[in-house]
């Protein structure tokens, strides 16, 4: 079983690329470590303020995935000091 947590980030400080990516990247690399999933970048990368990331597990119990993503997006919405969630969305595929 796959599941998928997407979350749109807003990243009002931002003004440029380059500081955007300063932001996510270590986002990325925190969630790949702590958490053990999959992540990445998957939408507006051409935007200074906004950001859409994706995380991905496989396994076989669908209620552990579920709780190890809930869990990711509440580690993101309460820790990450750089900007603000809007929208999350976890899928069980």
């Amino acid at each position: 079983m796959l599941a998928t947590l997407t979350i749109h980030l807003r990243l009002p400080g931002c003004a440029s690329l380059k500081e955007k990516r300063g932001h996510i990247k270590p986002l990325l690399n925190r969630l790949h470590r702590e958490f053990n999933v999959s992540v990445a970048e998957m939408d507006l990368q051409d935007s200074w303020s906004e950001s859409v990331i994706g995380c991905a597990m496989l396994g076989t119990d669908p209620g552990v995935l579920q709780s190890a993503l809930e869990a990711v997006s509440r580690w993101v919405e309460s820790n990450w000091p750089d900007g603000d969630v809007w929208d999350s969305k976890i899928e069980l595929v």
